[in-house]
């Protein structure tokens, strides 16, 4: 195996995998070009909240990117199937939300409740240095 290819199969055997949770495919399609492109990371894509615990078992990712407000199922409701689970319960979710203010994440230091929250929209390099913490923190 050639150099090259030695260290392409360990960059990806160490990315970060992340998985996107949100109703609107726009917004999850958007997240998982942009991380992939900036900083090689691994997302998943997921619209139907109703299948997060089992694709979470399946895709076994490092951080959770999850949306509270969906038709279906809200996230609340999914960080509680998560919990659930012994295994997934361990996985940092942040939700990433329009329900909430840039100041107020701001003000309690991204804590609301004692749930860790972006205000959409999010920067790039904002959305970056936050996955980066709480992967650190894991």
């Amino acid at each position: 195996m050639t150099t090259m290819c030695k260290e392409y199969e360990r960059t990806l055997l160490t990315r970060t995998r992340i998985l996107t949770i949100d109703d609107e495919p726009g917004f999850t399609r958007i997240v998982k070009l942009v991380l992939e492109l900036e900083k090689s990371y691994e997302v998943m894509e997921l619209n139907d909240p109703e299948q997060a615990v089992r694709v979470a078992h399946e895709f076994s990712p490092d951080i959770i990117l999850l949306d509270v407000v969906m038709p279906e199922l809200d996230g609340g409701d999914v960080v509680s199937r998560l919990n659930a689970d012994p295994v997934l319960k361990e996985i940092p979710v942040l939700f990433v939300t329009a329900i909430v203010h840039k100041k107020e994440v701001e003000q309690h230091k991204g804590l609301i409740g004692g749930a860790f929250f972006v205000a959409k929209p999010v920067s790039v390099e904002g959305l970056i240095q936050i996955i980066e913490e709480h992967v650190a923190i894991k």
